[in-house]
């Protein structure tokens, strides 16, 4: 690796843990040029920094605006290298489908878990806000998806949680579909009432998860 290639890399990385978005697309652009690989961008300048968010962020020295920041500035770069990617062959690694709950209309929880799913490789299939549970049954369902995350801000909305994996425990489905909840009002007390499979208190714990689920830690 020259120094060049090494400076741009560490550039890169660096854009993203500060979450400058329009630096790190100047950078991508630059790295291909001098033909690095989109792996090569991805993996050692934008997932590595997204890790050191991470740790950043559980350590208490950056809070959900900071790693928001950082998130957004993976995914403008990683938009940028997406079509790359697919023509180099990178494969998910997992596919999940993510949504906040019926009745609830918030989302940066879940655009930011949806963020950093794709930061770490997985295909992530964004439901919205306000899904009901028949939408969740569908995804299971028609689409294969064996992971799904619910989130919820409001307290109002944590029984929309228990509807929708009821739903899936009466169409036969349950048994084949791993739930993850999350959102402020969530607790693990909370998510073993529910019959849920796991709960995640913030994103980094949420990818980690995952993670673990496919078993591509």
């Amino acid at each position: 690796m020259t120094d060049n290639t090494a400076n741009i890399l560490d550039s890169i990385y660096e854009t993203v843990v500060d979450g400058d978005q329009n630096t790190v697309l100047s950078l991508v652009k630059e790295a291909l040029a001098i033909d690095l690989t989109p792996q090569e961008i991805l993996n050692e300048g934008m997932i590595q920094a997204m890790a050191e968010v991470g740790e950043l962020f559980e350590s208490g020295e950056y809070f959900v605006p900071e790693m928001l920041l950082s998130a957004r500035a993976m995914k403008n770069g990683m938009n940028y290298l997406k079509p790359y990617l697919v023509d180099g062959g990178n494969k998910s690694k997992g596919r999940l489908a993510l949504g906040s709950t019926r009745g609830d209309l918030h989302d940066i929880g879940k655009n930011l878990v949806s963020i950093l799913m794709e930061s770490a490789g997985f295909e992530v299939i964004d439901l919205g806000v306000d899904v009901p549970p028949e939408r969740f049954l569908e995804v299971v369902r028609d689409d294969g998806i064996e992971v799904v995350g619910m989130s919820c801000l409001l307290t109002t909305t944590m029984p929309a949680m228990k509807d929708a994996i009821d739903h899936l425990s009466k169409a036969g489905v349950r048994d084949g579909v791993t739930v993850l909840v999350g959102g402020a009002p969530v607790t693990q007390d909370f998510a073993d009432h529910i019959g849920a499979d796991h709960f995640a208190p913030d994103a980094n714990q949420a990818v980690k998860l995952v993670k673990s689920l496919f078993n591509k830690s």
